[in-house]
């Protein structure tokens, strides 16, 4: 029987973002984009509510092409004000917008914003090996630290939580609890 991180539930869709995404290295920019907008609309949340609205975020939010966003009208913002397929949080769409022009700015100024966010971590993912869930940290000092860069660099909705959440979901850190089959030390010996 395949073992897996607890919270992973026995939900489809949960098990698939567990298996295939949760814990692999993101370095591709629309993606990052996109994952950093998606936790920051779970503040407050489950990251069950947010992975099932996914599909939707990524059609009113135009697959999250910041170039894209970065023009969007008051109409605009209007209208998804009144979509119930995403959270109706006003600053939350808001600081998408926000953000949008925050990763334009690192784009041109690192090159990409994979480069500039990938090191807080010295450009290589934080393997950790954690025994159980209550074992993982809600933050830590490199989520912390990114936290305040961000919001230096004028991003919205990236506290450290938000932060470690972000670098979870994208690879940054990895942690898959020992036991579970997607933690690397699992995937060495399976093969």
């Amino acid at each position: 029987m395949i073992k897996r991180c607890g919270w992973s539930s026995d939900k489809d869709l949960y098990i698939q973002y567990h298996d295939t995404e949760w814990g692999v290295p993101v370095y591709d920019d629309r993606l990052l984009f996109e994952m950093l907008c998606l936790e920051g609309a779970q503040a407050g949340l489950s990251w069950w509510t947010i992975l099932q609205k996914r599909e939707h975020y990524k059609k009113v939010f135009d697959h999250f092409e910041a170039e894209k966003i970065i023009h969007y009208t008051e109409d605009k913002l209007a209208s998804l004000m009144e979509d119930k397929g995403i959270v109706r949080n006003k600053r939350k769409i808001q600081s998408v917008v926000t953000n949008a022009e925050a990763f334009l700015r690192i784009q041109k100024e690192y090159g990409s914003f994979s480069s500039y966010i990938w090191n807080f971590v010295g450009g290589d993912p934080i393997i950790n090996h954690w025994e159980t869930l209550q074992d993982v940290p809600a933050s830590t000092e490199i989520s912390d630290k990114m936290s305040k860069q961000l919001k230096k660099d004028g991003f919205k909705f990236i506290g450290s939580t938000i932060c470690y959440s972000f670098m979870q979901a994208v690879g940054m850190v990895n942690d898959h609890i020992l036991e579970c089959f997607c933690h690397p030390i699992n995937k060495i010996t399976n093969h």
